[in-house]
């Protein structure tokens, strides 16, 4: 199977234990860690029960419960987990004193070869680098609730880190049928500092007697939240056309100030004729064959995205029951709380 043989994650709450499930059966075997053997070995079974209910409800191949049995243990300690590791995963809480002195252990222990990537979601990677001898090693791969199945990983240099080991991890990440994409090291990287922007706006909304918040949820889920599962906002506002954005922003700004003033990248393309699709050019959008196949598709996808909502929404859909239970947040590292 390749690098890494061998992989120790370290934090053995929930999201340990699905990094842990989605790299055991990408082919790793994988030892989970914790401030304890008992912590460890409860993990574990917890992963397992719920590896029971995920394969008996198509949510991993058949056969796939087996492979955790036989490729996921509970280690006795973090060092002992991390000794002959070809990769550590450090995922506990998302507190910087705990983190740190985490890292300082498996520094220790691991490897001088070994890989050791932090799960943290808005810690500065340079920052956290300096609890790691040879930093050229070390990263930040930024895993999403549930890891073992959203796909995004967000994949951070520290500065230092090689060039080799970043690709080493999205290619593992790829082959966990994970989508890794590399992000600057800046306080919540990117996903984290769009979810909270939007969070931001909503509760202001809600604040303000606009709307409840159980509309603002359908309003979202409904209207361009549909789309994001096929389009980002770059791609979102080529297709709507780069002048509508200005037009609107120059009603927001007006009625809300500067927090919303009409983007300088956004201006300049406007400025240089692009438009999106309706010009054959913006942001992602490169020439008119492209925005015309980008239109066709996103038809396709609503449609079918559609379809799958109001499924789901009938209860139609195959037993989606992912065995997350009450003792979730098992180990006093429990999850990196930035698993968002």
């Amino acid at each position: 199977m390749g690098w890494p043989g061998r992989v120790a994650v370290v934090g053995a709450g929930y999201m340990g234990q699905g990094i842990a499930e989605a790299l055991a059966l990408a082919g790793c075997d994988c030892a989970l860690a914790d401030q304890s053997a008992e912590i460890a070995a409860a993990s574990l079974e917890h992963l397992l029960a719920e590896a029971d209910v995920h394969e008996a409800s198509g949510l991993i191949p058949t056969g796939g419960a087996a492979v955790l049995r036989s490729r996921v243990r509970a280690a006795a300690s973090i060092e002992g987990a991390v000794g002959d590791a070809d990769l550590v995963v450090e995922a506990v809480f998302e507190l910087r004193d705990v983190k740190e002195a985490v890292l300082r252990r498996i520094a220790a222990a691991a490897s001088p070869s070994a890989v050791i990537a932090t799960n943290t979601s808005s810690m500065s990677i340079s920052s956290l680098s300096a609890c790691v001898k040879q930093p050229e090693r070390f990263l930040g791969a930024h895993w999403f609730n549930p890891p073992q199945f959203v796909p995004g990983v967000e994949v951070i240099s520290c500065g230092a880190t090689s060039g080799e080991v970043l690709e080493q991890v999205e290619d593992l990440l790829r082959r966990a049928g994970k989508q890794p994409a590399r992000a600057g090291d800046q306080a919540g990287f990117v996903a984290n500092r769009l979810q909270y922007a939007l969070f931001q706006e909503a509760a202001a909304v809600v604040e303000e007697g606009i709307a409840t918040p159980e509309a603002v949820d359908e309003i979202v889920r409904s209207t361009f939240g549909f789309r994001l599962p096929f389009f980002g906002p770059f791609a979102i506002a080529d297709m709507a056309g780069l002048d509508v954005y200005r037009g609107t922003y120059a009603i927001l700004e007006e009625a809300y100030g500067g927090r919303f003033v009409a983007p300088g990248i956004l201006l300049d393309l406007i400025a240089a004729g692009a438009l999106g699709a309706k010009s054959g050019r913006g942001f992602v959008i490169g020439d008119a064959e492209q925005a015309t196949a980008m239109a066709a598709s996103r038809n396709r996808a609503y449609v079918a995205m559609g379809r799958l909502v109001a499924e789901f929404r009938r209860g139609t859909l195959p037993d989606d029951r992912q065995g997350q239970s009450d003792d979730r947040d098992r180990g006093a590292d429990a999850e990196d709380s930035g698993g968002t």
